[in-house]
């Protein structure tokens, strides 16, 4: 099988197809993957490490104000159709497969240009403008709640799967979590809280941690913190205390890092959703506020309505209120197996094998 799969901007959108493309090997080993993206987003780092070549179009997101940065922009875009049908056309992919993002406009378009067939995936409960707009025109979407469906209705053909992930449980060892705290220089014995804010960081999180472990109030769990490629160095420069805290710009080995974890804390993209309740983790949520349509408010309500996740508005957030519900949660070995196994309640299962299954029905 020949398969393009357009992801870019942010890990939301590139892990979903990256699973995709992994589940596609899983089954067919000779099958042939190329991912399109852009010169600007993280999938300039995850794709090549995953194994898949990223091919690369001048494509960008578009403000809603007029400008002339923007109208350049507009133009870059629409040229990328261009480059998007010569990479369809010398490619000849049996199938094109869209994750989410604007990179889905210029791709998608150009297989439909050449009659190949499409597909979108959309983790969300509220679709994205790309996936709102070409829902009509391709031949399959895939959403991973049941209220998007109501959301997409001139989708010739909507199938509920789940968000697809590289990340599942896993049962470490006392040999495996030992290796992994020394690589992460954990020398206690305490709880550990597992803290990032998505593939970008988020600042208001950012923000609070700083003051916690600045204010040592961190005494009682070890902080695995993940703040962000681009906000490292600042927040490195801003931590006078670094006491029971592993500083991270980006975490690659997410799977066993959320495995070994007793707590989880951090927004509520989809992505995040599928990966904590496959890994049957408490968490606490602070939703991004400027989500389309609060999407991620949403989002963390799956798994807080089952008792498995508090939600701390991003408004109410700071240190005092994040570090007391952390400690509220993390002393108590009861509490947390019990948001465990309501995590466990949430999880979609076999989302890989179902979204395998829907791309045969295609390409058969």
């Amino acid at each position: 099988m020949k398969v393009i799969i357009a992801a870019a901007g942010t890990g939301g959108h590139i892990n979903p197809g990256i699973a995709i493309a992994n589940e596609i090997k899983k089954n067919e080993p000779e099958s042939e993957i190329i991912f399109i993206g852009t010169n600007s987003g993280i999938e300039n780092d995850l794709i090549p490490r995953a194994g898949y070549k990223l091919k690369i179009l001048d494509a960008y997101g578009l403000k809603r104000k007029i400008s002339l940065k923007n109208l350049k922009r507009m133009y870059k875009t629409l040229r990328s159709y261009k480059e998007a049908k010569k990479i369809v056309k010398e490619f000849k992919p049996d199938i094109i497969i869209g994750t989410g993002g604007y990179i889905c406009g210029p791709v998608i378009l150009a297989g439909l240009k050449y009659k190949v067939k499409t597909m979108l995936h959309e983790s969300n409960a509220f679709p994205g403008v790309a996936v709102k707009l070409l829902s009509g025109k391709v031949d399959t979407v895939m959403v991973s709640f049941e209220d998007a469906k109501k959301r997409l209705p001139k989708a010739k053909n909507i199938v509920i799967t789940g968000t697809p992930t590289k990340v599942s449980k896993i049962d470490l060892t006392e040999s495996q979590k030992n290796k992994l705290k020394s690589e992460l220089k954990i020398t206690n014995n305490l709880p550990i809280v597992l803290a990032f804010g998505g593939s970008q960081g988020a600042e208001s999180i950012n923000k609070s941690f700083v003051e916690i472990i600045n204010n040592s109030f961190n005494k009682e769990y070890q902080l695995i913190w993940s703040v962000g490629k681009d906000k490292y160095e600042d927040i490195r420069s801003q931590i006078k205390s670094p006491n029971n805290l592993t500083l991270l710009p980006y975490i690659y080995n997410m799977e066993e890092i959320l495995n070994l974890a007793d707590l989880i804390v951090c927004r509520s993209g989809a992505m995040t959703i599928t990966e904590i309740s496959r890994c049957h983790k408490p968490a606490i949520f602070i939703p991004f506020p400027y989500a389309t349509e609060n999407h991620q408010e949403y989002n963390a309500r799956v798994l807080s309505d089952v008792g498995a996740a508090k939600i701390i508005l991003d408004k109410n957030l700071n240190s005092k209120i994040l570090n007391d519900n952390i400690c509220n949660i993390i002393k108590d070995k009861e509490t947390l197996k019990k948001m465990s196994i309501k995590a466990e309640t949430v999880e979609i299962k076999n989302v890989e094998e179902k979204i395998y299954k829907e791309i045969k029905k295609l390409t058969m």
